[in-house]
């Protein structure tokens, strides 16, 4: 397995990685942003994404998107296809796209939003931390990005403050602590609360 920059040479798995992004979407019945294969495309050509090669094989993928003049990054997108689930690949992927943003935008803060508990754990273990939306960027793009979220509606009903997804931040800035445990409990607390407040009100 091969955990590689991505270039142009790539762009011939944007169709499986699109479709990928979007079956898991399916299954999963959560959050999950769309991305057309021209979106991943762009990702691709710039130097901004990460991709997991078994040989000529397409395992996993994820992107680094810029915010706010550089001030913002964020790590989207994280994918490994099913063939290669529960190896411990996306973990391996989640910390090559976190260097590489750490490499490319070493001032910026790094942010993402999942309602994964298994996400949520990755960056915690990476030094990132729990936080309010308006502690994110405040970039109209990127928010635009939600759009093909299912959850997008309770997005817009709470002006963009709350959602199913936790939005996690990482600062280059901040004074560095020894990991914390991982407390799984709290985050499937955090997850069942946003659900039973939001799906309930939609549900009215």
């Amino acid at each position: 397995m091969e955990i590689i920059v991505a270039n142009e040479s790539h762009f011939k798995y944007a169709q499986i990685i699109s479709d990928t992004i979007t079956d898991s979407a399916k299954v999963r019945g959560t959050g999950i942003a769309m991305r057309t294969p021209e979106y991943i495309i762009k990702r691709l050509q710039n130097g901004n994404a990460v991709i997991a090669l078994d040989g000529d094989t397409f395992a996993g993928f994820c992107y680094i998107e810029v915010w706010g003049n550089k001030d913002f990054v964020a790590n989207s997108g994280l994918i490994v296809h099913p063939d290669y689930r529960n190896q411990g690949l996306a973990k391996k992927i989640k910390k090559a796209v976190f260097d590489l943003s750490r490499k490319k935008f070493p001032d910026a803060k790094i942010f993402g939003i999942t309602t994964g508990l298994a996400v949520m754990k990755m960056n915690y273990e990476l030094g990132y931390k729990p936080v309010t939306f308006s502690e994110l960027t405040d970039d109209p793009e990127f928010w635009k990005g939600c759009q093909t979220c299912k959850n997008f509606d309770i997005l817009t009903r709470t002006d963009r403050k709350m959602c199913l997804c936790t939005g996690m931040l990482h600062d280059p800035k901040a004074q560095k602590q020894e990991p914390e445990k991982v407390n799984k409990k709290a985050f499937k607390r955090l997850k069942s609360i946003k659900e039973n407040l939001f799906l309930k009100k939609k549900d009215k």
